[in-house]
């Protein structure tokens, strides 16, 4: 066992003196570790003016420690404002410094990321302290695979060049697949095959509504956007599945454009564009209402992948597929119901047929689910209007 000195300067009268600090490791030999000598001066502080207002960005600890695995969640912003002056009052900062927590959570750190006004700041009891929000994308490794999904065999082809790319992105170089746009009715299968092609790839799947991307203040969406992307790379393979596109990218002839939305819109063209390499990173979309996106954030769309409602065969087979997977025995000839569900989707036919069946069998404390459980299920199923014609193309 042995030690690593450190060499710090410390403050003896006014001037300052090299000193060694020894700490002891597992290492195997001394290790000399030279902090940087830097000339101090003392402040007054009456030489600093007060901060009016000081943004601090969660910075973690500065040593590694297993033990400790603390999320900042401020659930009351104002009392951590009361909280932080108390035990920071009268130090005085700039921007790039670091506060230190001594009292919840001992030696986090704070780094303080904007000051008003700028320069050399005192924190007094009138300083409005902010905590910038730590940015959260969640990231899922979904349990699904292609064969869950029935039907639908022109995007598969697609997919499998995209699991390629994934598994080896040197080999396309420019020629990789990026960006893709699925398209079609809800219930039919769009998120579930990005599910399903990030789990085939062992791929990071960041699931998110278009609408998440939009931020409170100016400057805030693009970079969401921006962090989204680098997050994304840093975790490659990736894919950035966005939900509900046209929420965002409608094209203007049929929406007034708020400033935030145009603000998403222009980010995601500029990631979308490819400006940035972001390799093993693929993009994909999805809108129930292709026609209606903003033609500039179509055309980043390398192809589209249409999703239709399943024909009377696939509706036997999905209805199939998830029957072998209810807990209770089913007495039904689900042939019989094909015709029945015609205009369903996929979902639909899992969601609202075969769920409330099996949940109206459960309620009679019954082992088997019944053709009455079937057609029960199916009354209470509201008739869907047809589609505008032309809308999904």
């Amino acid at each position: 066992m042995l030690f690593i000195k450190f060499f710090v300067d410390i403050k003896f009268s006014g001037k300052f003196k090299k000193e060694e600090l020894a700490i002891q490791t597992y290492l195997d030999s001394w290790i000399k570790v030279k902090a940087k000598k830097k000339k101090r001066e003392v402040k007054i502080q009456q030489e600093a003016r007060p901060a009016r207002l000081i943004k601090l960005k969660p910075a973690g600890f500065p040593l590694r420690d297993s033990q400790k695995t603390y999320p900042i969640n401020i659930r009351d912003e104002k009392l951590f404002e009361v909280y932080a002056r108390e035990q920071w009052l009268g130090i005085i900062i700039e921007e790039g410094d670091y506060l230190f927590d001594q009292r919840i959570i001992p030696d986090f750190a704070f780094k303080v990321i904007k000051v008003l006004p700028q320069g050399e700041v005192m924190i007094t009891d009138d300083t409005i302290i902010k905590v910038e929000k730590e940015r959260f994308f969640p990231r899922l490794n979904p349990k699904c695979s292609f064969s869950d999904i029935i039907g639908h065999e022109h995007v598969k082809r697609k997919c499998k060049i995209i699991m390629k790319y994934l598994r080896n992105p040197e080999k396309f170089g420019e020629w990789a697949p990026k960006n893709i746009l699925f398209y079609g009715p809800p219930g039919t299968g769009k998120t579930m095959t990005a599910k399903a092609l990030a789990s085939e790839t062992s791929s990071t799947l960041y699931l998110m509504r278009a609408t998440d991307l939009i931020g409170e203040y100016v400057g805030e969406s693009s970079k969401r956007i921006h962090e989204l992307y680098s997050n994304a790379l840093n975790n490659a393979p990736s894919i950035i599945f966005l939900d509900e596109l046209d929420a965002i990218g409608l094209d203007r002839g049929y929406q007034a454009i708020r400033g935030d939305v145009s603000e998403v819109v222009n980010a995601l063209l500029t990631e979308l564009e490819g400006i940035k390499e972001n390799k093993g990173v693929v993009t994909i979309a999805a809108t129930n209402a292709p026609s209606m996106l903003d033609i500039a954030l179509r055309s980043r769309f390398e192809e589209e992948l249409e999703f239709k409602l399943p024909t009377a065969e696939e509706r036997l087979k999905i209805l199939e597929h998830y029957s072998r997977k209810l807990p209770l025995k089913l007495e039904v000839d689900l042939k019989e119901y094909v015709a029945k569900t015609e205009g369903f989707s996929g979902r639909d036919l899992k969601e609202k047929l075969l769920k409330v069946a099996l949940h109206r069998a459960i309620l009679r404390d019954s082992d088997v689910i019944t053709k009455e459980d079937f057609e029960e299920a199916l009354k209470a199923i509201p008739k869907k209007p047809s589609p505008p014609k032309g809308m999904f193309s």
